[in-house]
């Protein structure tokens, strides 16, 4: 059994654009992944509404990536991958943190799996990065994101850039799906099919598609 665990924001917990209300878990992303995958993997979801990299949110309390991510991991343990999407909250105003610092927070996470003792046989497990998708037109979250539309442009190609760098492999959802112009920050239910499916194209390439063989591994094909 193929353990693989989604480390997010709201968008990996499911949150329904036009109800305000969780998405049915078959709807969700992580629940497509599951899906698509079937037997012989388990998707564990990890996803928290407000989720950041590494910023302290001084109005929504505990939603620290960086603290949350190694008692996951941990809890978990031992996982084939983790799939990471994180950053869209990292563009809050109240963050200030300019592209280049939410892609270095995604370096950190990146770091501490890398570290940790969380996959098989007490290595680190791989990682598919994911980077968020743009934001779309904001309506009540647009004082809150306040040239945040800019800065998450600039997100795809930074992620890119980082996962080169770290070794890791890497899917820019930006790509494929778009947030929803109901909030503009996220997905409809289309967009949570779509890259569900495509993600679990993915994770069957590195985990030896699927058949039971040896994981894939940073400089490995």
């Amino acid at each position: 059994m193929f353990e693989v665990m989604c480390f997010g924001d709201s968008n990996t917990w499911g949150y329904d654009p036009a109800a305000g209300e969780r998405y049915p878990r078959e709807v969700r992303w992580t629940g497509v992944l599951q899906a698509a995958l079937g037997q012989g993997y388990r998707v564990i979801e990890e996803g928290l509404n407000g989720r950041t990299t590494v910023w302290e949110d001084p109005v929504e309390g505990d939603k620290m990536g960086r603290r949350h991510l190694m008692p996951c991991l941990e809890s978990q343990a031992p996982l084939d991958l983790v799939v990471l999407m994180l950053g869209t909250n990292d563009l809050k105003k109240r963050c200030s943190a300019p592209a280049g610092d939410i892609a270095a927070g995604v370096g950190v996470l990146l770091d501490i799996i890398g570290t940790s003792a969380a996959g098989r046989a007490g290595k680190a497990p791989p990682v598919l990065l994911l980077a968020p998708p743009p934001l779309a037109k904001l309506g009540a979250y647009a004082g809150m994101l306040e040239g945040g539309s800019e800065k998450s442009l600039q997100l795809g190609k930074l992620y890119a850039e980082l996962a080169h760098a770290r070794g890791c492999a890497f899917l820019d959802a930006g790509t494929i799906i778009r947030s929803s112009d109901l909030d503009g920050v996220h997905f409809e239910r289309a967009g949570h099919r779509t890259l569900g499916e495509a993600v679990a194209r993915e994770v069957t390439k590195i985990l030896a598609g699927g058949k039971g063989g040896t994981p894939w591994r940073p400089g490995t094909t």
